[in-house]
């Protein structure tokens, strides 16, 4: 019995030495482009999936006024579609280039309209680790929190003025080497 014991902890010892010479040895999938580690993306869905149910709010968000939706709409326009897009938009570049690819919003793959309220609004408010979803805790009120999650419950069926507010602002042109008339050079002196 004492030799089984050994043996099991001298099988734990060099299974722990083996995964930290794994880890420092560069080999490690850490890189946005790397596939996945091994049961990753299963541990990661079980822990998020248990998290969120047992603390997501139950809020019935169906009748939030065309105004709330609005504000919603200006949140998600400020703060959300740099990385999950607007409708009728392509795929955000942010978005897709991080792993995993934060979902596209207004796509009908990625829709959350299916999803309580709640839910969406428990991720909007702690972020998701790991994955690039920040926290918006400090950064956005408790009404603008369901307001967003009242926008994306209803992602499908948006009044036209909440969806006027969601379309791209014009592009903001690429710098160039060229000094436009009236701007200022380097040394702050005018041309």
């Amino acid at each position: 019995m004492k030799g089984f014991l050994v043996g099991i902890i001298l099988t734990l010892v060099v299974l722990a030495l083996a995964v930290v010479l794994y880890v420092r040895s560069s080999r490690m999938s850490v890189a946005a482009t790397d596939a996945p580690l091994p049961f990753e993306t299963t541990l990661a869905k079980m822990g998020l999936h248990a998290r969120v149910q047992s603390e997501a709010p139950k809020r019935d968000v169906s009748g939030f006024s065309t105004a709330q939706l609005l504000i919603g709409a200006n949140v998600y326009q400020n703060d959300c579609s740099f990385c999950h897009s607007q409708p009728q938009q392509s795929d955000s570049v942010a978005g897709t280039g991080m792993y995993p690819h934060a979902p596209q919003l207004f796509k009908s793959d990625d829709m959350v309209t299916d999803d309580p309220a709640g839910v969406t609004y428990w991720k909007v408010k702690n972020g998701i680790r790991l994955t690039g979803m920040p926290s918006f805790k400090s950064a956005l009120s408790e009404d603008q929190l369901w307001d967003v999650a009242a926008l994306l419950a209803r992602a499908d069926k948006l009044p036209p003025e909440v969806l006027d507010v969601l379309k791209v602002a014009a592009p903001v042109p690429a710098s160039t080497s060229e000094t436009p008339a009236g701007a200022t050079g380097k040394l702050g002196k005018t041309h």
